[in-house]
C-alpha cells in the first residue's frame, strides 16, 4: 500500500508596493511511482492590477513615449499633416513593442515550457508582423519587402554590433555557446539561400513554394529548440526569465496582450496610411522608410534587451535576441507574408533586386564569420556597425524606381542566352 501524501504548509508573505497578501499553501508531496503522482508547475507569484500597471509603466524609460499614443490617434482623426501623423505614431509604437514583449513572456510563463516557448518564438517579432500585414493589405509591397530586409540586416549588423561594442567596453573578451551560434548562422545561411534563389527567377510560384519550405524549416527549428536539443537553450531561457521580474497572472497577461495589440494595430494603421504623404513631402524614398525607419519601431525593445544582456556578459542571451530575431523574420515572418499575400490577392514575392540580395548575402556572411568562433570583442562590433552605416547610406541614395517587378516584367536573360536567341 502506498503512503498517503504528506502536506507541507508554506507561509508566503508577498509585498509589492501597496499590495500585501499572506497565503498558506499546502502542497502535496507524493512518493515516487505513486498512483497519485503528477507533474507540478512552478509557482509564479502575482500582484494586484494597480501595482502591475505601476510596475509595467516604470519598467523602462522607453515608456515615456506612451504619452504620444493618444496624440497619434487624435492626429489621424484631426487630419494633421502626414509627416506629423507618421512621426507621432512612429514614436508611440516603440514602447508598445516592449509592452507586447512583457505580455507575451507573462503568458508563456503560465502555460508551460513547451507552449510558452512556441508562443515566444511566434510573437517575438509581432510589431514587424502587424505593420507588414497592414502594409500588405494596403498594397504597399515595396514597403513590406524593404522592412523585411531592413529588419534582418539591422538585427544582424546594428543590434549585434552594439552588443559586441558595448559588451567589449565592459569585458575584454566575451564567450558564448559555439554550437548554438553555428546552428543559428547555418539557419540564417539557409534562409539567405531561400531569398536569393527567387531573385534569379522572378516567378511568383517559386516564391510561394520557397515560402512553404522555409516555414517547414522553421517548424523543424522549433522542434530542435524546444524538444530534442532544449538543453542547449536552457541557460538562455533562465537568463531571459531573470531579466523580467514582473509577476503577472494568466488573466492579466492575456488582457495586457490583447490591449497592447489593439493599440499597436491602430498606430500601425495610421502610420502606414501616412506613408504616401510622408514620401511626397519629405523627399525620402519608400525603400529608405521601409529599410531604416520601420525596423527601428520593431527592434527598439529588442535592441535595449540585447545590449543590456551583453553589458552583463550574458552573450548567449544577446546572440539569441539579435540573430534569433533575424532568423525568425527570414524563416517565419517573410514566408507567412508571401502566403498571406497569396490568400488576399496581393502579389507578394521573395523577389529582391540584385543590389538588395548582395547586401543580404554580405550581412549574413560577415555575421556568420564573426560568431562561429564563439568569441566577441569591441572591434568586431565596430566592424558590424561600420557595415550597417555603409548600407544605410547606400539605401538613402537608392531610388524608389527599383521597386518590385510584376510577372510580366521578367528580367532579361544573360547576354550569352540573348545571343543564342538572336542566332536562332
Amino acid at each position: 500500500m502506498s503512503n498517503p501524501a504528506k502536506p507541507i504548509s508554506i507561509n508566503q508573505n508577498q509585498d509589492y508596493g501597496s499590495t500585501s497578501t499572506r497565503q498558506d499553501i499546502s502542497i502535496p508531496i507524493n512518493e515516487p511511482n505513486s498512483e497519485n503522482s503528477f507533474t507540478r508547475e512552478e509557482h509564479v507569484e502575482t500582484i494586484g492590477n494597480l501595482s502591475l500597471i505601476r510596475r509595467v509603466l516604470f519598467s523602462t524609460k522607453l515608456n515615456i513615449l506612451l504619452i504620444l499614443l493618444p496624440f497619434g490617434i487624435a492626429s489621424h482623426y484631426l487630419r494633421f499633416d502626414d509627416t506629423i501623423i507618421f512621426s507621432i505614431n512612429f514614436l508611440a509604437i516603440i514602447p508598445l513593442a516592449k509592452l507586447l514583449e512583457l505580455a507575451t513572456e507573462g503568458v508563456s510563463r503560465r502555460v508551460g515550457q513547451a507552449f510558452g516557448g512556441l508562443l515566444n518564438a511566434t510573437f517575438g517579432n509581432a510589431i514587424e508582423l502587424i505593420v507588414s500585414i497592414i502594409a500588405l493589405a494596403h498594397g504597399e509591397l515595396r514597403i513590406v519587402q524593404a522592412s523585411i530586409l531592413g529588419s534582418i540586416i539591422s538585427n544582424l549588423l546594428l543590434v549585434l554590433g552594439f552588443c559586441f561594442l558595448i559588451g567589449g567596453f565592459y569585458h575584454r573578451e566575451q564567450k558564448f555557446d559555439q554550437t548554438v551560434a553555428q546552428t543559428s548562422s547555418s539557419l540564417m545561411a539557409l534562409a539567405c539561400i531561400g531569398l536569393i534563389i527567387p531573385a534569379a527567377f522572378n516567378v511568383l510560384d517559386l516564391s510561394r513554394g520557397t515560402a512553404i519550405v522555409l516555414l517547414i524549416v522553421y517548424i523543424l527549428y522549433l522542434c530542435f529548440q524546444l524538444g530534442t536539443h532544449a538543453n542547449l537553450y536552457a541557460d538562455e531561457n533562465k537568463e531571459a526569465d531573470s531579466s523580467d521580474d514582473i509577476p503577472m497572472s494568466l488573466k492579466q497577461s492575456i488582457f495586457m496582450l490583447a490591449f497592447v495589440t489593439l493599440f499597436v494595430t491602430f498606430s500601425a494603421e495610421y502610420l502606414v496610411g501616412s506613408l504616401e504623404g510622408l514620401v511626397e513631402h519629405s523627399g525620402i524614398s519608400k525603400t529608405f522608410v521601409g529599410f531604416i525607419l520601420l525596423p527601428i519601431v520593431g527592434n527598439a525593445a529588442e535592441h535595449v534587451t540585447a545590449v543590456s544582456a551583453a553589458k552583463k556578459d550574458k552573450m548567449k542571451l544577446a546572440i539569441s535576441v539579435a540573430v534569433g530575431s533575424s532568423m525568425q523574420i527570414a524563416l517565419f515572418v517573410t514566408p507567412f507574408l508571401v502566403l498571406l499575400g497569396w490568400a488576399i490577392g496581393q502579389p507578394m514575392s521573395l523577389y529582391f533586386h540584385t543590389f538588395e540580395t548582395v547586401l543580404l548575402f554580405i550581412s549574413v556572411f560577415i555575421t556568420s564569420y564573426l560568431i562561429q568562433d564563439g568569441e566577441s570583442n569591441w572591434l568586431e562590433g565596430a566592424m558590424l556597425l561600420a557595415t550597417y552605416t555603409i548600407i544605410s547610406v547606400a539605401f538613402f541614395l537608392y531610388p524608389d524606381a527599383a521597386g518590385p517587378l510584376s510577372d510580366d516584367e521578367l528580367p532579361l536573360p544573360p547576354p550569352l542566352l540573348q545571343t543564342s536567341i538572336i542566332l536562332n
